[in-house]
C-alpha cells in the first residue's frame, strides 16, 4: 500500500479494522492492569501503554524510583530501556527499583546500537547483568539510521547472534527500532524477503504529524510491519516533546519553539487516541515524573474509539507543521524514498 493509498485508509476505515481490540486484563499480583493488546503474532498480550527508559536514565534518583512505582500502581506492566539511555543508568535504575520486585509481572524490553556480532553479545550480556534478570522479554536493534546501517549490522552478524542468545534461554523475543528514516526499516524487512520474520516487534513514531509528513513511518513501515505480523510499538506521539514550547532536562532548557503544537493546535489526548486508534500494540510514554505517568494511564482508561473523520482531521490540523519539517528534527536530513 503506498503513502496516498493509506491515508485514505485512515480515513474511510473503522477504527475496528485497523486497531487490534483492548482486552481487559484480570488482576495480577500489583492490582489491576491497563487494558492489553496482543505484541505481533507471536508475542504474548501486554498493556498497550507502555512507560519509556529514557526519562528514567536522565531524571534524579528520587524520581526514577517514583516514576516506575507510580507506572506500576496505574497498570503499567510494559517497561522500554536500552543500554544508552544514562548510558547504562536507566537499566541499573530499572534493576534496582523494578525487576527485585516485580520481574514475574512485568514484560521488560532493552535495546543495543551494536553493529558486530561480538558487541550485541557483550550488550545483551550487560543488560542482563544491569537489568538483574536472567532473560530479557524484548531485546532490540536500537536507532536504525539509514538503510545502509541496515546493512551493516545484519551483515555484521547481530541478529545472527540475538537469535543464538534466543535460543540460550536469554532473550524471548527480538525487534528493531529507529526514528530517523523510515527506510531503515523498509530495508529491514525488505532484508527479511518472504522467510519467517525472526522479529516479533518495530519500534517508530507514530503521531498526526508522522502520518501528515512525506516521509512518513505511519505510511511506509506500518503496513509492511502488519503484513509481516510485526507487532507495532509506538513512540514519539508527542514528536519528543516538540509540540510543547520548550523541553527542559536536569533543569536546563534543551530547546524552545515559538510555535508550538500543544496545547495550541492539538491536545496530549488527540495524540495518545490517535496513536491507539492505529494497530499498535504498545504506547511507549516517556516521563520523568509520577504525575506524567498519571496522567497518560487515565486518558488510556477512557479510551474507547477515534472515528476516522476525527483521526483524518488530526492530520490535516498539523500538515503544515509537517511539510516544515521542523517539528520532526530527530528524523535524518535528506531523507531518502
Amino acid at each position: 500500500m503506498n503513502r496516498r493509498d493509506f491515508l485514505l485508509a485512515l480515513a474511510a476505515a473503522g477504527t475496528s479494522s485497523l486497531a487490534p481490540s483492548l482486552s481487559q486484563a484480570a488482576p495480577d499480583a500489583l492490582g489491576q492492569p491497563l487494558p492489553k493488546r496482543k505484541l505481533g503474532a507471536n508475542g504474548p498480550e501486554v498493556t498497550c501503554l507502555g512507560l519509556g527508559g529514557y526519562h528514567i536514565g536522565w531524571t534524579t534518583e528520587a524520581l526514577a524510583q517514583a516514576t516506575i512505582e507510580a507506572a506500576l500502581a496505574e497498570g503499567i506492566r510494559f517497561f522500554d530501556t536500552a543500554e544508552a539511555y544514562g548510558p547504562r543508568v536507566s537499566e541499573e535504575r530499572y534493576g534496582k527499583y523494578l525487576t527485585p520486585k516485580y520481574r514475574d509481572s512485568i514484560f521488560l524490553m532493552t535495546k543495543s546500537e551494536a553493529k558486530d556480532a561480538k558487541t550485541a553479545r557483550l550488550a545483551i550480556e550487560g543488560s542482563l547483568s544491569r537489568l538483574k534478570t536472567d532473560v530479557i522479554d524484548l531485546w532490540q536493534m536500537h536507532m536504525l539510521s539509514s538503510p545502509e546501517d541496515v546493512n551493516q549490522r545484519l551483515d555484521g552478524g547481530v541478529l545472527e547472534e540475538a537469535l543464538k542468545a534466543k535460543k540460550e534461554g536469554k532473550i524471548r523475543h527480538l525487534g528493531f527500532t529507529g526514528h530517523a528514516s523510515p527506510y531503515a526499516h523498509v530495508r529491514m524487512l525488505q532484508r527479511l524477503g518472504n522467510t519467517l520474520s525472526p522479529f516479533t516487534a518495530t519500534q517508530f513514531p507514530v503521531s498526526p504529524v508522522d502520518a501528515a509528513a512525506q516521509h512518513s513511518f505511519i505510511s511506509n513501515v506500518l503496513p509492511a510491519a502488519q503484513e509481516k505480523q510485526i507487532g507495532i510499538l509506538a513512540m514519539k506521539t508527542l514528536a519528543d516533546g516538540r509540540f510543547f514550547a520548550s523541553k527542559t532536562m536536569n533543569e536546563k532548557v534543551t530547546w524552545t519553539t515559538a510555535d508550538p503544537i500543544v496545547p495550541n493546535v492539538l491536545s496530549i489526548a488527540d495524540c495518545i487516541y490517535f496513536a491507539l486508534s492505529l494497530p499498535v500494540s504498545v504506547l511507549i510514554t516517556g516521563a520523568e515524573k509520577p504525575e506524567y505517568v498519571r496522567e497518560k494511564a487515565e486518558l488510556v482508561r477512557r479510551f474507547q474509539t477515534l472515528k476516522p473523520a476525527d483521526r483524518q482531521r488530526l492530520i490535516e490540523k498539523v500538515a503544515r507543521f509537517a511539510a516544515a519539517g521542523e517539528v520532526e528534527y530527530y528524523k535524518t536530513k535528506p531523507l531518502r524514498g
